[in-house]
């Protein structure tokens, strides 16, 4: 079967998306070890570049890569690619923002939990032989105002799942066509200042870029009802993590669910690691698509997009 080009695989894909890659005329070199030197000394080889979250594709890999027609992102974010530099060149960029939304959702009402019936609290408190059932009583979901920003693939299926437990919820984006599905699946649609204030529980579904950036700042979480949550498992940076901590050990917060962090692994940075060990915080290591079906999910999306983009 004569190739129709070659693909470098610098981060792990489902093993079923090579073989749909390769089957289909492709040429797949798969370097989850390679370093970001390495990468720029031979991504002049490829004509696509599949990666995760590991892998950087700056603006340097994009000048390298003077054979590149299309970049693969599989998952949902694209902060860790230059997409101005691969515009700029007519690279391609594709990611799957539906393969993994319905997996993330899962793990924001996990965190949910978590945080309001003290789970982890009392998980910790078991493994040290305390029986701390008077520390951990909590709140239902039932009958409280969630508030998600953003209502792309993942926001959606928040609301979904928020609006089955009997909660109230209200909802922002900037796209009008996401406005008409939120108002569709019994959602309302709110401004976001308004929704920010009204929320007992916000939930942040948005892509870093520097316009949502500090998004929900100190300004924005002062307007908060005493005692509401954040729960984050879009991106760090976007909930600000000074403003963030000072509110949770003024108890301004009831608490926060976070899986991740401006800069991961976070225990290099003091304010971080501050956040993590706080008892009204519940912290996971970014593994909102770190299921099964989600990793089968996106790498076959990309695939796909890789193949269409290399007819």
């Amino acid at each position: 079967m004569a190739r129709k080009g070659r693909v470098l695989v610098t981060d792990p894909v489902h093993k079923n998306a090579i073989s749909h890659m390769k089957t289909s005329g492709l040429d797949v070199t798969v370097r989850t070890d390679v370093s970001a030197e390495e990468l720029k000394q031979i991504i002049s080889e490829y004509d696509a570049i599949v990666v995760r979250g590991r892998t950087k594709v700056t603006s340097e890999v994009i000048t390298a890569g003077q054979r590149l027609k299309v970049i693969g992102r599989s998952g949902v974010g694209l902060d860790n690619v230059d997409r101005a530099a691969a515009k700029e060149r007519g690279i391609h960029v594709v990611n799957s923002p539906e393969g993994p939304s319905v997996s993330v959702a899962e793990l924001a009402f996990a965190l949910m939990f978590s945080v309001l019936r003290r789970v982890a609290f009392a998980d910790q408190g078991m493994r040290a032989g305390k029986w701390l059932k008077k520390a951990c009583k909590g709140n239902e979901l039932k009958g409280r105002t969630l508030g998600i920003i953003g209502f792309g693939f993942i926001g959606e299926e928040v609301a979904k799942r928020a609006l089955a437990f009997g909660m109230k919820v209200f909802a922002f984006d900037i796209l009008p066509d996401r406005i008409e599905v939120i108002k569709a699946i019994g959602a309302e649609y709110m401004p976001l200042k308004d929704l920010i204030a009204n929320s007992d529980i916000l939930s942040v579904h948005v892509p870093l870029n520097p316009k949502t950036k500090g998004l929900v700042g100190a300004a924005e979480i002062s307007t908060m009802r005493d005692g509401a949550i954040i729960i984050n498992t879009s991106r760090g940076g976007i909930v600000d993590e000074k403003a963030l901590y000072h509110a949770l050990v003024s108890e301004k917060l009831g608490g926060a669910g976070l899986d991740v962090f401006s800069e991961e692994p976070p225990f290099e940075n003091e304010l971080l690691r501050k956040i993590i060990a706080l008892p009204n915080v519940v912290a996971t290591p970014h593994i909102g698509a770190q299921t099964i079906e989600a990793e089968l999910t996106n790498s076959m999306i990309i695939a796909e997009k890789i193949l269409k983009h290399l007819k």
